[in-house]
Order: structure tokens, then sequence, then C-alpha cells
């Protein structure tokens, strides 16, 4: 078990020689030499037996081998601290019970008779076994030993809880795995002999994904293989593990279209038992279904060695926010288009008849997704796009080649255009404030002379005041002439990379949780899948584009001097911080580690990772006030800053604990 909360599970189905325990309990131990870096190793359901020995289940010369099998594996897991778990039947009075077998460094801990029973088509299972419904005895005697027996049971070892359920169980209405989950369990093992019929592998993922995020657990699956008999069906050797509604690993199966093959087949993979402590402290209502327990559980304490060293073995998206599927970034595209497109929709009925919508476009990616999102927004809903009042005000920053492009892009999607030069209404206010920008006097001169001579200015000049008078003059410039469609982004809301009451405000933004790296890819996408070929070079071009406010003079050659990511780090490791901050509530150190894992665009030495989380934490948190009066937004992922909804913070936090 890696500090950070990392366990390391891995669902095996192994060759079976159905009624032969002794043989299948070698195989279990091939296995388990093979996964030896594993802290949970699963098997199939009645793996020492095989699933479908039949009436040979009635034999007691197959119960004693299968028990002698338990013991070998018991005796060869010693000095192994690992948690083994298979399938046996065991015999309890005068009673036959599927159960599942929890070994942990040479002792037995406890077993776990299933609760539910299929007795339908392929199935006959009551023909050999009896249902467990909490009435057994508490423990059974095994080897002279008092073991603990019941659907009462859970093992724990720190954090890492386990609860786990046989085959039937999931396929339930009710399945016991959701009171372990209640009950405290954050990883779920199933052991299950599935039948592998058409369409049946679809629906047996969906139940392990859907049941894993309705319990905020990891749940491992290990499935019975095709060595199993053959006399009326075949079995998949399907083994996958989940998280929280998310598939990380699975394995091969009969008829996944792949080449057959012979053998075992496993799926490995680092759960995160941190992150769902997290959403379970968060995600109130899961607490509140303790009152709905019909029985306590006893816990049973296992050893996990603690492996700091261990390198993951799972992959670590570096930009969390966007898929890595072509598919499924093309689908998140197009339902946060949809989102945006339907919020906004929402607050334009509200306004009087055809009132125009302002919005400030610079040619840069923020103004240019709330453009797109607006235009499709008036395409969808069959009003004119001339509606939308795109303006430009080009200031002392203001390249050419973003003036041209935001130019070329409002006049291909039909809105209507305006230019204001908000030059001379800045040099009046340095005037009136007796400001002098970028050092330069700006008494007694004009807006052309001026502007040479910020151009000649070394490009490291800092002035915030000249920055923000800009800002701000564009902002009173839209919102002196109606509705004004916000711009900004979830990253700068973060960062507070915008100037209060300047472009942090609007009457409605429709980027407000759409981080930068996510806008970048939306840009492509409208282009891509929205527009003709025409509009689709622009939204590239600007895609592609350096990020910057262009609030600075641009250099002597025209060029933009000012890059936003130069500034105050990349925003694909800003918005990397953000996922990992809030989303899961991890610690700066394990982000920073993690961060060391992910395989960015370019690779960034540890000083880089370092800086730029400090700098984002500094940020972060000296920026609260501005997170605390935003206009009303929608939110479109699972990360959201509203200070209506997600995120409630004190603007005079201090970070210390989070910088330290």
């Amino acid at each position: 078990m890696h500090p950070h909360g990392y366990v390391r599970i891995t669902a095996a189905s192994p060759p079976v020689h159905v009624g032969a325990p002794r043989k299948n309990a070698v195989e279990i131990q091939v296995l388990l030499q093979q996964h030896v870096e594993s802290d949970i190793v699963l098997f199939p359901e009645l793996s020492l037996t095989g699933y479908t020995a039949a009436d040979l289940f009635g034999q007691q010369q197959l119960l004693d081998a299968a028990m002698d099998a338990l013991q070998q594996i018991v005796t060869a897991s010693a000095g192994r601290d690992q948690l083994i778990v298979v399938g046996l039947p065991v015999s309890v009075a005068d009673s036959l019970y599927n159960c599942a077998a929890a070994i942990d460094n040479g002792r037995l801990l406890g077993i776990v008779p299933k609760q539910f029973l299929p007795n339908y088509k392929e199935f006959y299972e009551a023909r050999w076994f009896r249902a467990a419904d909490g009435g057994e005895p508490a423990t059974i005697e095994i080897e002279n030993e008092p073991i603990p027996f019941g659907i009462d049971l859970l093992f724990r070892s720190g954090d890492a809880v386990v609860g786990i359920e046989i085959c039937e169980d999931l396929w339930t209405p009710n399945p016991p795995s959701g009171l372990m989950a209640v009950a405290g369990s954050n990883i779920l093992l199933n052991l299950s002999a599935s039948t592998e019929t058409v369409g049946k592998a679809s629906w047996r993922t969906d139940l392990v994904k859907s049941q894993s995020g309705r319990c905020i657990a990891a749940y491992a699956y290990a499935g019975a293989g095709p060595t199993e008999s053959t006399t009326d069906v075949v079995f998949g050797a399907h083994c996958m593990v989940a998280e929280n509604g998310a598939i990380l690993s699975h394995s091969r199966r009969v008829g996944d279209g792949q080449p057959a093959w012979q053998g075992a087949t496993s799926a490995t993979v680092d759960v995160d038992i941190q992150k769902l402590g997290h959403d379970r402290r968060t995600i109130g209502s899961f607490d509140d279904a303790r009152s709905t327990l019909p029985r306590r559980y006893r816990k049973i304490d296992f050893s996990l060695a603690q492996t700091p060293d261990r390198a993951l073995q799972r992959d670590i998206a570096p930009r969390p926010f966007v898929p890595s599927d072509p598919d499924t970034l093309a689908d998140r595209c197009s339902e946060i288009f949809e989102i945006q497109s339907a919020g906004l929709a929402q607050r334009i009925r509200q306004l009087p008849q055809n009132m125009p919508l302002f919005i400030g476009v610079s040619g840069g990616l923020d103004s240019t997704l709330a453009l797109v999102v607006a235009a499709k927004m008036c395409q969808r809903y069959d009003w004119p796009t001339s509606r939308i009042h795109g303006i430009t005000m080009p200031g002392f920053g203001t390249t050419d080649q973003t003036r041209e492009s935001a130019d070329r892009l409002m006049q291909q999607l039909g809105v209507t255009r305006e230019t204001i030069d908000i030059r001379p209404l800045c040099l009046q206010a340095f005037q009136s404030l007796q400001h002098q920008p970028l050092g330069i006097d700006a008494e007694n001169r004009d807006v052309e002379t001026l502007q040479l001579q910020l151009v000649q200015t070394p490009n490291d000049a800092q002035d915030l005041v000249f920055e923000n008078i800009q800002a701000r003059i564009r902002t009173f410039l839209l919102m002196s002439r109606g509705f004004v469609l916000g711009t900004g982004d979830l990253s700068e809301q973060a960062l507070g990379w915008s100037t209060y009451n300047g472009d942090h405000m609007s009457m409605y933004n429709v980027n407000t949780s759409v981080p930068k790296t996510l806008v970048r890819f939306l840009v492509r996408f409208a282009g891509d899948h929205h527009f003709d070929e025409s509009v689709r070079s622009t939204l590239h071009q600007i895609a592609d584009a350096v990020i910057s406010p262009e609030l600075m003079p641009p250099t002597e050659e025209g060029a933009i001097r000012q890059s936003t990511e130069a500034t105050i780090g990349a925003y694909e490791l800003h918005d990397f911080f953000l996922f990992h901050f809030i989303r899961n509530g991890y610690t700066p150190d394990k982000i920073l580690w993690l961060a060391k894992q992910a395989k960015f665009s370019e690779p960034y030495d540890d000083k880089t990772l370092a800086d730029t989380m400090q700098t984002f934490f500094k940020r972060f948190f000296a920026n609260q006030f501005k997170r605390t009066c935003v206009p009303d937004g929608p939110k479109v992922g699972s990360v959201s800053l509203s200070p209506r909804g997600d995120w409630r913070m004190p603007s005079d936090a201090d970070p210390d604990a989070w910088r330290r």
C-alpha cells in the first residue's frame, strides 16, 4: 500500500481443473507469484473446485479436498502481507455454502458465504447450496481454529476496508456491497462465475461500473474462465477493476474479438482510497444512508506492507479536464456546448424580446468560445445571429493578428460588428489620475505618440494600473450598452487572472466552469464539427495562438509581448493542480508527486513543478475575493468555483498549510 493511499488490486482468472482442488491451488499459487506486488489478489467463484462441479458438490471427498487446498494456499501465503481471496464450498452443520475465503500472511482471516443464489435458466445453485441470511454461526472450526464466518465480515488494513460479495449478489436489486460500503468498506470484491452470452459482457461491465460509483468505492471483479466445464455454457474469464464509476483496468475475455489465448487472465491497477474518502466526506447523502444498515459489521484486521518506492500502476491524466480518447472528447465537447447554450438561452428568455447581446471579442480563446456558444444558441433557437453585438476594443497591447482574427470570425458568424479604440479614454484616465504608464509622462501627449513610446519600453516592464485601466474601460463600454456576455474561464477564476470589476464582471458568463485547457479543445472542436472550412481555419488559428491578455504593448516588431504562461506558469500545470485540489481534495505533496508521474506536453523539472504549484496556491488563496462576487453561469463539469454552488471559502483564509 502506497503512503499516498494507493492500493494495488489484481483480479485474476486462473485455468481451472473441475473437481481437482489440489491442482487448482497450484494454479492459484502460480498467479500469486506473478503478482507479489499486489496488495489484494482476487480469484473467481468456487475457484478451488471449479464452479461447474455440479452434483460433485455433494461428495464429501470434494469438500475435504477443497479444504485441504485452502490450507495449502494459507500456508504458502506466510511471510506475505497480501490479502488473497479464493472461492470454495464450505460445509457448516448440515448446510453447504458457496463461500469466499480471505487469507493474509499465513492466516485464514474469515469466510463470507453467498447471499443470493441464481436458480434459473442455466444456473442451479440452490440444488447444492444454501443462501446465507445472517442466521449462520458467527464462527466455524477449521483445523481446530475458530474462524469468523458470516455475511457481516469486513477486512481492514489501515484506511483500506474490504467487503466481499459473490457473483449473483451484484445482480440483485439491493446488492450486499451497498450495505458494506455504507458500513465503511471502500474496496469491494466480487468472486464470480458469469456465463458468456451475447451482450452480457457489456451489461456486466455496466453493473460493476455503476456499483462502484453508487458505493463511491473500488470494485474488483474476477470471473471464471473457459477451462470450466463447457457442457452447456462457456465462461469468459472476464476480470476488471472499477473506481467510483470508471473502469480502470480489464482483462481479455471470451468474445472480445481478439485472438484466442490459453492460460490465465488478470486485471491489475492501483486504486485511490484517499480520493474515495474525500468523495464520501463531501457527499453528505452517503453518510445519511447509515441509518439503513440492518446489521453491525465485524471488522477483521490484516496487514498490508507500506510501499513508498513502488511505481504507480495507474494512468495519471496530464489534462484531467480533457479526455484522452478522441470519441469521449468529442462527446464531452458536444455536451458542454449543449449545457452552455441551454443555460444562456434560458437567461436570454428573461430579457426583453430582441434585446441585443454584447460581447467583447478580442481574438483570444475565451471570447472566441463565448462568441461561438452564443452563435450556436441563436442557430438552435432560430434567433438571428445579428442579435449578438461583437465589439472589438483595441488598446495599447492589441496586435494585428488577434484583431484580424476577431474581425474575421465575427464576419464569418454573421454577428453585428463594432470597433471602439479604447486608447483615448485610457489616456484621459492616465492624465486624470496623474499616472505615468510604464514610467512615461502622459501629460501633453496624444495617443499615437504614447503608443510609440510604450512599444519602446523594456519587455520586462510592469505596470498593474496601466493594465487595469484598459480592462475596466472595456467593461465600462460594454456594460454601458446593455446585456454583457462574460468570457472569463475557470482557470482564470482560480488564479485571479482578471481585473476586479473589469473583465471579472458581466451579466452572464457561459465559460465560468470551463478550464483553459478545455477551452482550447472546445474552440477546435467547434471548428471541426459545427462550421464550414473558413470558420474552422479561423478557430484553429485562434486556438494555436499564444495566450495573452494583450494589455502590455507589443514588441517593436508587432508581436505579442505579454505571455500569460510565461508570467504565471503553464496552464496545463495549473489545471492539473486545480483539478486534484478541488475535485479530489489531495494534499499538495500528493499533487506534486502525481505531477511527476504525468506525461505533460513537455517535460517539467522538479523546480518548475514546485514553483508553479507555489504560484497556484498563492494566487488561489489571495484571489478568493474575486470569486465571491462573480456573475451567474452554468456548471458544466465536476469542478466549479461558484460561491453560490460548489466552492465557498473565506476570502482571508491563510494558505500557510498548503504552501508549506
